[in-house]
């Protein structure tokens, strides 16, 4: 498993700070990164996995400062990332999106039909990526994800698009994925999903750190409450 630590990062566009000093640490588990919109969690993800420099701070990976490095390389240390906004290859099939992110893998064929299976889309592998419904879209970016058999897993928003089922499902995947030595930090609104599955949460408010600690912590919480919960 991988711990990421993230050290006094600031990020600026010009006179609006996005995210300010923020530090706290992912340790193995499933983390929650929670808070309002605008808080500033898409951008310190954006940090994390190398698409955007901070304006000032540090990542750190397993002791390694990787704030230099770009997203591909830090596929190559075991970093890999979903988005908010879907990223998928529309024009091909979704057994094909997989395929390319196993490009390198042997056996991609045989890989690509499990990946689908387990995350629980292999009814849609022969329809093209961009007619399926968004749940199952959101799964198949978990699938080309794990195509790279990461250590440290980035998800924002995965459960969008999911009902309940599918997202008891999904959270019961998390938990099977920490059991094989995955780190898994999630983005998320679905408040069931994270104090059902998380070990750990952070929650931002404006750009900063409010608080970190357990759901139980976090849900008694009176700032997290005013700030987001209601």
């Amino acid at each position: 498993m991988s711990t990421l630590r993230v050290e006094g990062v600031t990020v600026r566009f010009g006179e609006v700070t996005a995210v300010d000093d923020v530090s706290l640490t992912v340790s193995p588990g499933v983390t929650g990164l929670i808070g309002p919109n605008g808080a500033g969690k898409t951008t310190l993800f954006d940090v994390i996995s190398g698409l955007r420099r901070p304006s000032a701070g540090r990542v750190l990976l397993d002791d390694a400062d990787i704030t230099a490095k770009g997203p591909h390389q830090r596929s190559r240390l075991g970093v890999a990332r979903t988005f908010q906004r879907l990223e998928v290859f529309g024009s091909l099939t979704v057994w094909e999106n997989v395929v390319v992110a196993l490009e390198s893998r042997r056996r991609p064929a045989r890989l690509a039909s499990g990946l689908l299976a387990r995350v629980g889309i292999a009814e849609f592998a022969a329809n093209q990526a961009d007619t399926v419904p968004t749940g199952a879209a959101r799964l198949l970016e978990l699938a080309r994800a794990l195509a790279t058999d990461p250590s440290l897993l980035l998800l924002d928003e995965p459960s969008s698009g999911l009902d309940r089922a599918e997202t008891d499902a999904f959270g019961a995947l998390l938990r099977e994925l920490v059991g094989e030595g995955r780190s898994v930090v999630l983005v998320e609104h679905d408040m069931d999903l994270v104090m059902g599955y998380c070990d750990v949460v952070h929650v931002l408010n404006l750009g900063s750190l409010l608080t970190s600690g357990t759901p139980a912590e976090i849900r008694e919480h009176a700032g997290v409450r005013e700030a987001y919960l209601g």
